[in-house]
């Protein structure tokens, strides 16, 4: 996730094969107000050389020198990084030969450095799993079991395991500061690698920061960073929010064990925070409030997501296109295939109908409970041109038997809108549609008209929506992406529940469940958690 300096950084390509490059190497260069707070955080006590494990164009080296001259100490540089090229633009940034005497052409998670650092510092490429070869993936899974005993889940992205490394080279009581996606607090590994972490190291500090502050902003990705040091764990550490691109005030902040109760900051949001409030809140989102929610969406409804096809452009069609193949509706089924289609908060058939004589796809090629032998002549010659394209051998079409089954979902009363840069929002489906994966499908448990209503009262209500932000991932633009699972935890504010007579459909030991957990959440972590500081 490396990025220029704001100095320096010219735009960056939208899309297209330029974007593609930036993805597949995970390069997004770090601005210099980003990379001299977090090297003054790793240099605070003037250590003799510092790690820069992904090099890149030299932001975090150049960032390293300036300190060390304001503050008068040798240092060291060294560092990793598996692109060669980007060494003559480091040099192009104002890096000298003398700067890169020690920076190796290697791997630094598989092929790591055998000596500790004092000081790490990181902005490492952010890869996400799926874009990881295979056999790349396995390495890094088995490293991942080796270094701490844990499973950690396949969707990890690269820059999961450049941090795990980081930690196992960081000396005792050595510093290490890296800036990260925000879903290395929001992925579903995210609980069991920040529990590994805690009870080892102390989590010193996390800079979050606001649209307006963000240092990528062309990237569709949230920052944090995070800081840490080799010693014992702590029970508390500190949490800002940034809201202005520029350093003073962040490394004003790092000079002390926690903030200053004197102190006063006109750019900067800061708490201290426990780590079992933390860890049951998550650290990317603010602390939570003393407010508690009894009930949550799962103890009135399932979540699912929607309909995967393998290939929209192959199954998912007009009613022109359907003319044009000769299908008959009995193989088709009324869908949904993305958000901005979904101009409000309810979804009818007059809307469909606009779509689909606006010439937008409505229907969905369902074939599931036929033989090819058995289907008209216009099907089994759309099945057999979809063969000549290959669909057969992509990746998840050739898991079906045939591969041209299709995915089914009973119909929605209602969906969520789970990503994008509008506003997170629950449609109810009078129209009578499935989604394909653009939307989050909701079922209730209760089936009458009566209670769905009132259900979807209470999730479209501001301070439900407000409440997406505790269990979804930030991302770029302050845009949040919700998983089917979360969104069942996702909490419904009591008044509500009240209000909309929804407690008659709640039993009492759902609701004694409910009240236990506040209490048993997380409670006891430092004491269950073995503690033995790295080194």
């Amino acid at each position: 996730m490396h990025r220029p300096s704001v100095q320096q950084r010219t735009s960056l390509p939208r899309s297209g094969a330029g974007r593609e490059a930036l993805r597949v190497k995970g390069q997004f260069w770090t601005p210099d107000w980003v990379a001299d707070f977090m090297v003054a955080y790793v240099l605070k006590d003037k250590p003799p050389k510092i790690l820069d494990p992904c090099v890149g164009e030299g932001a975090f080296f150049r960032a390293a020198k300036r300190f060390a001259e304001k503050h008068d100490f040798r240092l060291c540089l060294y560092g990793r990084d598996v692109d060669p090229s980007v060494l003559p633009k480091a040099r192009s940034s104002g890096l000298t030969d003398s700067d890169l005497t020690n920076v190796e052409i290697r791997d630094f998670v598989l092929d790591p450095p055998t000596d500790g650092f004092p000081a790490i510092v990181a902005n490492p490429p952010y890869i996400r799993h799926h874009r990881l070869p295979s056999e790349i993936k396995r390495s890094l899974r088995d490293f991942a079991v080796t270094a701490t005993g844990l499973k950690i889940d396949g969707r990890a992205g690269l820059h999961v395991y450049f941090l795990i490394r980081s930690l196992q080279v960081t000396a005792p009581c050595g510093r290490l500061a890296f800036i990260v996606s925000a879903d290395i607090f929001e992925g579903v590994f995210a609980d069991t690698l920040w529990r590994w972490i805690c009870s080892r190291f102390r989590l010193y500090g996390i800079v979050t920061f606001a649209p307006e502050a963000a240092p990528f902003p062309e990237v569709d990705t949230n920052a944090v960073v995070i800081m840490i040091s080799n010693e014992k764990p702590a029970n508390e550490f500190i949490w800002a929010k940034c809201s202005c691109r520029e350093s003073a005030e962040l490394i004003s902040l790092i000079e002390h064990d926690r903030p200053d109760p004197r102190a006063s900051y006109n750019t900067l949001e800061v708490h201290t925070r426990s780590l079992t409030e933390a860890l049951s809140t998550g650290f990317s989102r603010p602390p939570s409030t003393k407010e508690k929610h009894n009930f949550t969406l799962g103890d009135f409804a399932s979540v699912m997501r929607g309909i995967v096809s393998g290939d929209n452009n192959f199954f998912f069609m007009t009613s022109k296109r359907v003319k044009e193949l000769n299908i008959p509706k009995s193989l088709l089924v009324r869908a949904i295939g993305r958000t901005r289609d979904v101009k409000g908060e309810y979804l009818t058939k007059q809307d469909i109908e606009k779509l689909d004589s606006d010439g937008r796809p409505t229907w969905l090629l369902t074939i599931n409970s036929i033989s090819f032998d058995h289907l008209p002549p216009g099907v089994q010659k759309y099945i057999l041109y979809g063969e000549e394209q290959g669909l057969p051998r992509k990746t998840l079409l050739k898991t079906r038997n045939p591969w041209f089954r299709m995915e089914t979902r009973k119909t929605p009363p209602i969906m969520f809108a789970y990503l994008g840069r509008r506003n997170a929002r629950f449609i109810r489906n009078p129209a009578g549609v499935v989604p394909l994966t653009c939307l989050l499908c909701i079922y209730p448990k209760h089936s009458s008209e009566g209670f769905v209503d009132k259900l979807w009262k209470v999730l479209s209500h501001p301070d439900t929506i407000q409440n997406l932000r505790k269990v979804g991932k930030s991302y770029g633009g302050n845009s949040i992406k919700v998983e089917p699972r979360a969104l069942e935890r996702l909490p419904l504010p009591d008044s509500l529940i009240r209000e909309h007579g929804l407690e008659e459909y709640i039993t009492p030991r759902q609701v004694c469940l409910n009240l236990a957990d506040d209490q048993a959440n997380f409670s006891g972590f430092l004491r269950e958690t073995p503690i033995e500081p790295n080194g």
